[in-house]
């Protein structure tokens, strides 16, 4: 058994050493390896640390969220283009990420979905932006950018190409025009 403080610390010590001890610019872990560790280590009898692991990060999460909501005009951009290849290309972690994006009914309208986790670097890693061109079979110059973080979603991708715009520019004017 470990006590909420000592389990919050350990998760930030772990979290720091493993991402500190990456060779790579914008590193990026996987939370149910960091807490299947503790589990592990914590644990008084033989246990599935690996399960356990993924359960204590959703419990992690839906303890840290206050509430899970899809942005109504978000939503309608999506629905209103069909015709576009989509994917989503996410700083998240699999793990929990999904499951909300699934509750939330968008995860159907993506061709393609990739989590920072499932890959292990995360934006702006140019390594990231890559592996999504490579998998949707594109070029820089055919796709649109759409996201939130300057660094992220629109400096990042525009130095490799890619046209880049605001979640709120989108908003604003793509909808009429895609």
């Amino acid at each position: 058994m470990i006590a909420p403080e000592r389990l919050k610390s350990e998760y930030a010590i772990r979290i720091e050493e493993k991402m500190g001890s990456s060779k790579v610019k914008y590193p990026e872990i996987r939370v149910e390896e960091i807490f299947s560790s503790i589990c592990k280590d914590h644990s008084i009898w033989d246990i599935d640390n690996h399960e356990l692991g993924i359960e204590t990060a959703r419990v992690f999460r839906s303890a840290s969220l206050r509430r899970l909501e899809l942005f109504p005009r978000s939503h309608q951009l999506i629905k209103d283009n069909p015709h576009l290849k989509k994917c989503v290309l996410s700083n998240g972690q699999r793990v929990f990420s999904e499951l909300e994006m699934r509750f939330l009914g968008i995860y159907e309208y993506f061709d393609l979905v990739i989590f920072s986790s499932d890959i292990r670097y995360k934006k702006p890693n140019p390594k990231i932006y890559h592996f999504a061109l490579n998998k949707m079979q594109l070029k820089p110059d055919e796709v649109l950018f759409i996201g939130d973080t300057p660094e992220n979603d629109i400096i990042a991708p525009k130095r490799m190409g890619m046209k880049a715009i605001h979640i709120n520019e989108a908003w604003e004017h793509m909808s009429d025009t895609l």
